[in-house]
């Protein structure tokens, strides 16, 4: 379900590096991600957004971009997927859980860690 039309060219009014990532996390908000994840051609369901604010929970809580296993555990457990966990998470970001959900979370570029 899509839970509001996509606006590919809505401009963004904060700081993005060269690659798309936001330079401060604290700019991010729902508005935001809206607009990154058109630019990314995803439609945001309720489960994007499910995983969108777990992201920022974990990075409020622990000032670090969450390692895709720690979604894909709480798409298993929270969101109730159990097994299929992992490839939900890479069928809600086809392009990867890095270039695709932690821009779209408002996150830095992680540097080089699990992808799940």
């Amino acid at each position: 379900m899509t839970l509001r039309p996509l606006e590919p060219d809505a401009p963004i009014k904060v700081s993005l590096d060269d690659e798309g990532y936001l330079l401060d996390p604290a700019d991010w908000d729902e508005e935001l991600a809206w607009a990154l994840a058109a630019r990314e051609g995803i439609a945001l369901s309720e489960l994007h957004w499910q995983v969108l604010r777990f992201m920022r929970r974990f990075l409020d809580e622990h000032q670090v971009a969450p390692d895709a296993r720690f979604v894909i555990r709480f798409l298993a457990d929270e969101a109730g997927l159990g097994g299929d966990a992992r490839r939900s998470l890479f069928e809600l970001f086809p392009y990867g859980y890095v270039k695709q959900a932690c821009r779209i979370a408002g996150m830095r570029r992680p540097r080089a860690w699990s992808t799940g």
